[in-house]
């Protein structure tokens, strides 16, 4: 552990890959996510989302994560922000609407809790229970950030993506080609990138930078609630990595089973965060993977942790 908070080394050049996206682009992309994430309130502590189809089979886990906890702040005075949360994936959730049922499990004097659970055509697919808290002084350490290559040196994931596109057979993935090379409202880079169709054994860590493409509202249950969502992106793949299996390549199935993140400090996604990652197990047809979230500044912002079902399918796996 750390009692400094050593900022990270001030780059010495400016963005030389910076997003193509264009100003009115990226504020389009930005306020989509926005209104995805607000869900709608259609009765007393219930509410509904809609849902987006990025490519993936069932619908995305980060955005149920982010519209859950939106939900959850719905019913909570902004005097307490949200420190915590831990959620279950029950079932695959369709690209559809979902509804959120608020449950308010306490209020105390300082802590606030409250339970979630989301449904589609009736049926439970995802509960959280997240914790509330107002603001308090006490004693103040985090661990030092990894010195690692600065945002503005390393190349946009969505061209690593458009580059394994290209790559894929006529027909292979189609629906993957097609969502993938799209811009997105969040940008990442990553400091060691991961070939989806080819990948080479490595160490179960990786780090990864992410903002939103454009400037967000001064609301922190947003910024957080966006956090969750970036979350679920990359995190199972860190288990991956000593094992060199290739998702596209269908060596594996990967769903997320659980998923909890802790909020430390005020935090900005309009601004890089780098989320740095490590496995430290897998066994059972299970992983599990950690990170930890700082922000530019090298302050520990949040931290979090999933286990997720990790199934090989290739012969002898």
């Amino acid at each position: 552990m750390s009692l400094a908070v050593p900022p990270f080394a001030p780059s010495a050049q400016s963005d030389t890959q910076a997003s193509p996206l264009d100003d009115a682009t990226a504020r389009d992309l930005v306020d989509r996510l926005v209104n995805l994430l607000r869900v709608q309130p259609v009765g007393e502590d219930r509410f509904v989302g809609q849902s987006e189809d990025i490519g993936t089979p069932a619908v995305f886990g980060g955005q149920v994560l982010g519209q859950a906890l939106m939900a959850a702040c719905g019913t909570v005075g902004a005097e307490r922000p949200v420190h915590s949360m831990h959620a279950y994936f029950l079932l695959p959730g369709e690209h559809a609407p979902i509804e959120y049922e608020v449950l308010r499990a306490r209020d105390g004097r300082s802590f606030s809790t409250r339970h979630v659970v989301a449904r589609q055509r009736g049926v439970e697919i995802f509960e959280m229970t997240a914790s509330f808290q107002l603001a308090s002084d006490g004693a103040d350490h985090q661990d030092a950030a990894p010195q690692v290559e600065q945002p503005e040196a390393l190349v946009s994931e969505l061209e690593h993506r458009r580059a394994v596109a290209e790559r894929l057979p006529p027909g292979f993935g189609a629906r993957w080609r097609e969502k993938s090379v799209l811009p997105r409202a969040l940008e990442y880079r990553h400091v060691q990138p991961y070939d989806l169709l080819d990948p080479v054994a490595a160490p179960p860590q990786a780090s990864m930078w992410l903002r939103a493409v454009a400037p967000l509202p001064e609301d922190f249950s947003l910024h957080c609630a966006m956090l969750a969502y970036a979350s679920d992106h990359g995190l199972l793949l860190t288990a991956m990595r000593p094992h060199g299996l290739a998702l596209l390549r269908g060596d594996v199935r990967l769903a997320s089973l659980d998923h909890a993140m802790w909020f430390h400090r005020d935090l900005r996604i309009d601004d890089w965060l780098l989320h740095d990652m490590d496995s430290p197990s897998a066994c059972g047809a299970r992983a599990l993977c950690r990170g930890r979230v700082f922000d530019h500044q090298g302050r520990l912002v949040a931290s979090t942790a999933q286990e997720g079902m990790m199934r090989l399918q290739r012969p002898g796996g």
